[in-house]
């Protein structure tokens, strides 16, 4: 760790929101937040923004309405809203309330909800709008501690018959009981800021729940306050940037870019429909971006699918604009480790400037033209992709993290990406590797532990404060991590070979543009198989220019035509693998994987056990014989 690095990680406020005070404090005028607002007609949206004096307001005014509903430090106010501004006002509100936010996906159903909600204990839930309440009003019997729900669409915050009085009130009604607290306790909200201990609650962020219940990771003021300033130190974000900010807020790797914001500065555009990703790129022009894995591999599959639909000359011309990106990443990356020089033979440089010309700078402004550069977390990222994408000249940073340790622990320097791995430990962490490969962190990133959970803290933290991942890793001599499975995924096939499916099922996604999703199995089997799901919309696309029959999805992947196209992909799988890791035999799913069958997680990680479960009549039909 640098000098300066030590001194931003350790001489830092105890909380967030003492960060918030300071970043108004010393740039009140500058644009802040800049978010969608509805266009009359139905036409393209309008933008508008708060400054960092206006949001100050705001927050200040919906802490102060909390206090008002008699909220105090460390208790328990739920999200339950898709990623908006408001939403980061009502966090930071929360916070400078001194309570704890508890964070809810929208698309959470009202059983899982009710749940969180209780479990937590929250107080008080902020919903987005008439659906959210309705949950909670559906499961209000096993909520005795939720005494009000504060509704963002004021038009939806109408009490029902048997709702006692109260219970119900919009976020304009919050921000008025809070202003008017302000005028006869103006330092209210201050002195509770300045009354926030390091080691308080600030945030229940309740686990994806891939297997059974979701747990309550308790992260603490200083996490967030050590988070925001550690990606100051390391660089990654910069004052004069533009964030594009869709990523859902109730999930740890969004909450951790709001942090980074408020210590650094900045302007955060936030529009969390993942619809208008696509529209909003070029309007709103970003310099910095995150996103998860599946984002990046639609764009590349996108914009090849494309090419190749506009003619046989077009396609030709991605694919060896393609594969010289690709190259181009691949020997520069290469010297850089050799020489400490980012250099490129002429011949390539010359090509890969052919290249520019003809196909990365039409794809560059799909981005809006300035990207400085993305960064891909949440799940492992094909390497085909982020060579893919350093190429073009939008260097894709993967980076490494858990709910549990606030998101962001390790990191590609953007000066020294080394695809394939995840990067470096952030200042402050300390990162080892088990006797049986597990990855083990242990730093102030680290949560408090599982709410009310203590014999599962337990299994998770070491008596010497280690967190135990439950990743497989590898760390370089310099420091750089790699993660070639999660620990309970691997498997051992019944002629005694381990496998990792994350590696396999990463390769496939290299090799084939028409795959969202894949599912390795073959525990205790004879060999591996596989599940696959297709893109719809690429799938579609290429039936029709390939005269393909059928009208749905179904009928499309059923076809011959296509079982023969994706058999094609998993054989040029197959000839890079080990011989026991190859795909014997494989199903196409006649359905896309996704959050609303409970496949996917809401951050798009893959739920193996559901999976597996609801297509076992397939699974056992390929190991018939």
């Amino acid at each position: 760790m640098t000098d300066r690095q030590n001194q931003l990680t350790q001489n830092r406020p105890p909380s967030v929101a003492h960060l918030f005070l300071d970043r108004v404090a010393a740039t009140p005028d500058d644009e802040a937040f800049r978010y969608p607002v509805a266009a009359p007609g139905g036409g393209p949206d309008d933008w508008a923004s708060y400054t960092w004096r206006e949001a100050a307001d705001r927050v200040f005014a919906l802490a102060a309405g909390l206090m008002e509903l008699g909220v105090r430090p460390e208790e328990r106010v739920a999200i339950a809203a898709g990623t908006s501004v408001d939403w980061i006002l009502a966090d930071l509100g929360i916070m400078c309330a001194g309570a704890a936010t508890t964070t809810i996906y929208a698309q959470t159903n009202a059983e899982e909800s009710a749940f969180i909600l209780a479990d937590s204990g929250s107080r008080v839930l902020i919903a987005e709008d008439g659906v959210q309440l309705a949950k909670a009003r559906e499961r209000r019997a096993d909520l005795p501690d939720l005494a009000h729900v504060v509704v963002i669409e004021a038009a939806d915050a109408v009490p029902a018959e048997g709702d006692p009085d109260g219970w119900v009130l919009s976020l304009a009604d919050l921000a008025a009981r809070g202003a008017a607290r302000l005028e006869r306790k103006p330092d209210c909200v201050r002195e509770t800021v300045a009354a926030l201990r390091p080691d308080q609650l600030a945030t229940l962020i309740y686990t994806s729940g891939t297997t059974g219940r979701p747990k309550g990771v308790r992260l603490s003021q200083d996490t967030w306050s050590y988070m925001g300033h550690t990606i100051d130190a390391i660089g990654l974000m910069r004052p004069d940037d533009v964030q594009y900010l869709w990523l859902p807020l109730a999930h740890v790797f969004g909450k951790v870019l709001l942090s980074a914001h408020i210590k650094v500065g900045g302007v955060t555009a936030v529009d969390g429909r993942q619809d208008r990703i696509i529209q909003n790129l070029p309007h709103v022009r970003p310099t910095f971006m995150c996103g998860v894995p599946r984002v990046f591999e639609k764009v590349y599959n996108g914009a090849s699918m494309k090419a190749h639909g506009d003619g046989a000359l077009k396609g030709r011309i991605f694919d060896w604009a393609a594969a010289t990106a690709k190259e181009f990443a691949r020997v520069s990356q290469e010297n850089f480790r050799r020489t400490g020089r980012a250099s490129v033979p002429g011949a390539l440089r010359a090509k890969h400037a052919l290249a520019d010309r003809l196909v990365y700078g039409k794809l560059r402004a799909l981005f809006g033209g300035r990207m400085r550069l993305v960064v891909s977390g949440s799940a492992a990222l094909t390497p085909e992709i982020g060579y893919f994408f350093s190429g073009l000249g939008i260097p894709l940073l993967e980076g490494y993290g858990l709910t549990e340790s606030a998101a962001a622990s390790f990191l590609n320097p953007l000066a020294a990406n080394r695809i394939g791995t995840v990067g470096k430990a952030f200042p402050g962490l300390e990162a080892r590797i088990a006797d049986d490969g597990e990855l083990l962190l242990r730093g102030p990133g680290i949560m408090q532990g599982y709410h009310g959970l203590p014999e599962k803290t337990a299994e998770a933290l070491d008596e010497d404060g280690w967190f135990h991942t439950g990743d497989i890793g590898e760390l370089s001599d310099d420091g750089y991590l790699r993660i070639t499975d999660r620990k309970k995924d691997l498997f051992k096939t019944s002629v005694g070979k381990y496998v990792a499916p994350t590696e396999v099922e990463g390769r496939f996604k290299a090799v084939c543009p028409y795959v969202s999703s894949m599912v390795v199995v073959g525990a205790g089997r004879k060999f591996c198989s596989a599940l696959i799901a297709l893109d719809a919309e690429a799938i579609t696309r290429w039936a029709g220019e390939n005269g393909v029959p059928g009208t749905t999805y179904a009928d499309i992947v059923a076809h011959e035509r296509t079982q023969a196209l994706v058999d094609g992909y998993v054989q040029e799988l197959n000839a890079g693998l080990q011989r026991w890791q190859t795909v014997k035999r494989f199903r196409v799913l006649p359905r896309e994987l996704d959050v609303e069958h409970g496949d996917l997680t809401p951050s798009l990680k893959l739920k193996r056990p559901v999976v597996e479960a609801e297509f076992r009549d397939l699974i056992d039909e390929m190991y018939k014989d």
